[in-house]
């Protein structure tokens, strides 16, 4: 079940407020976690044992890390690391493991080893990683460990962001998730509604009309492809990529807040980056706290004695990123691609960019992206490097006919918005509009607006069935 889908708007969202408020304040986390087992169990029913079974594993364990001092809560924290990145190798990358090895006997001449492929649980990249959040912030002494395991559950399992984000670590949501009294307010609830809606606008409206025409041009062999028509393709992905998964954090954390969470922001104007390193302060923000939280610091961060090894450092820690976000090579290659321009800021990029002014360095920074885009698309390796070839090869010059105005007006409307932080003042509006305070005026006009918005993307999912989630799979 996805945010964007009729079932979920006029069905689960609605009875899961009128739930949760109905409820008294004691009860309420209680129907919070009925309400995420049965989201969940909608898109895979069995697997849900293997969750909750490893939470409350999980659980048992990090409460006698607690419980202990010296070595023997590294012991805990160990088992608990073992357990949860365990599950994640065995369900997301076994298949990969087990493909690459069976190509290496069959290249010298042996018989492929026979595997009964592993179905991926909905959402494991993400609650793992917020597993591992909980254990080594109570290890660290960041936050008390939970003291009922239906509210680790939860903190694991809570709908809004289990399935895609944003990543939130155990110490920003902890108190929270014992009492939230001061926070369910109608404000909120408000401000939480019409982010909602401004999310779902930005998937159904922008995201779903570019990934239309963006299916049909990576499905093309590249061969065939023009080379405007490539670059058409890789823009178009950009924005559809970007609008598609921040909308879903824009939807995640309206939800929150209408139920009295505050989760932390995912994106902040990632296309007017003047580098890469920027770009990542941006994009998937909550992911990139993690990775420099949990890996990058623990493997010497910037305290270590050589640059090599800081430079080192930064390049697993984005291989390793591009492999949590898919089980093929295009990822890590893409995570590596990434990672190596970390280190070019590092070395001269970013002197080089402070150098020639605002707005080439933002375009020199898309157009990298743009490149990394190409390598997260596209199906296989080979068939990235042919669409590569595409858009540099400079052949042809037409556009197909069948593009309608309907996808070039949003086309457009993609582009400026993802720019149009560019301008002076635009970022702290942004702020503003988001955190409010909504004082009467304000509602008064801002309410028939969203409103118009709901109702336009209510009439585009029933009329159209092309609702794809980029990040449903990882």
């Amino acid at each position: 079940m996805v945010f964007s889908s009729s079932l979920f708007l006029l069905v689960f969202l609605p009875l899961f407020i009128l739930a949760y408020y109905v409820s008294g304040r004691k009860h309420r986390n209680l129907v919070s976690l009925v309400a995420s087992i049965l989201f969940y169990m909608w898109g895979g029913p069995w697997f849900i044992f293997i969750v909750l079974a490893s939470i409350w594993i999980d659980f048992q364990i990090v409460r006698e890390m607690a419980a202990r001092q010296g070595r023997f809560r590294r012991y805990f924290l160990a088992a608990s690391v073992v357990l949860n990145v365990g599950l994640l190798v065995y369900f997301k990358y076994a298949n990969f493991l087990v493909d690459n090895f069976n190509e290496l006997l069959t290249s010298w001449g042996m018989n492929a080893v026979h595997w009964t492929r592993v179905a991926l649980p909905i959402g494991i990249s993400f609650f793992t990683f917020q597993k591992i959040s909980y254990s080594v912030d109570v290890f660290r002494r960041k936050h008390g460990p939970l003291q009922r395991v239906r509210d680790y559950a939860l903190y694991i399992l809570l709908f809004p962001q289990l399935i895609a984000g944003p990543i939130v670590r155990y110490h920003e949501i902890a108190d929270q998730l014992i009492d939230r009294s001061q926070q369910e307010t109608a404000e909120n609830r408000m401000m939480g509604l019409f982010r909602f809606i401004l999310g779902l606008s930005k998937k159904v409206l922008i995201a779903n009309v570019l990934g239309e025409q963006v299916d049909l041009i990576f499905a093309t062999d590249p061969a065939r492809l023009s080379t405007p028509l490539a670059w058409l393709g890789v823009v178009a992905y950009s924005f559809q990529i970007y609008y598609d998964f921040s909308g879903y954090s824009d939807m995640a954390i309206g939800i929150g807040r209408m139920i009295g969470f505050r989760f932390p922001e995912n994106f902040n104007n990632p296309y007017i980056s003047r580098n890469i390193t920027e770009f990542w302060r941006r994009w998937h923000i909550t992911l990139s706290r993690w990775m420099k939280d949990y890996l990058y610091i623990p493997l010497g961060g910037n305290r270590v004695k050589t640059r090599f090894r800081l430079y080192i450092n930064l390049w697993v820690v984005f291989l390793i990123s591009g492999l949590w976000h898919g089980a093929a090579w295009n990822f890590v290659i893409w995570g590596a691609f990434h990672g190596f321009f970390l280190i070019f800021d590092r070395l001269f990029l970013i002197r080089l960019t402070d150098k020639i002014g605002k707005i080439p360095s933002v375009l020199l920074t898309y157009l990298i992206t743009l490149i990394g885009w190409v390598l997260f698309r596209a199906a296989s390796l080979r068939d990235a490097w042919a669409y590569l070839h595409t858009m540099f090869s400079f052949r042809g010059t037409e556009l197909p006919s069948g593009i309608t105005p309907h996808f070039w007006f949003f086309m457009i409307t993609a582009g400026f918005f993802a720019f149009f932080a560019l301008v002076p003042g635009v970022e702290q509006w942004q702020v503003t509009q988001l955190e409010g305070p909504y004082r009467f005026k304000k509602v008064l006009w801002v309410t028939p607006v969203f409103l118009l918005l709901l109702l336009y993307c209510m009439g585009s999912i029933t009329s159209s069935g092309f609702n794809p989630f980029i990040y449903f799979r990882f």
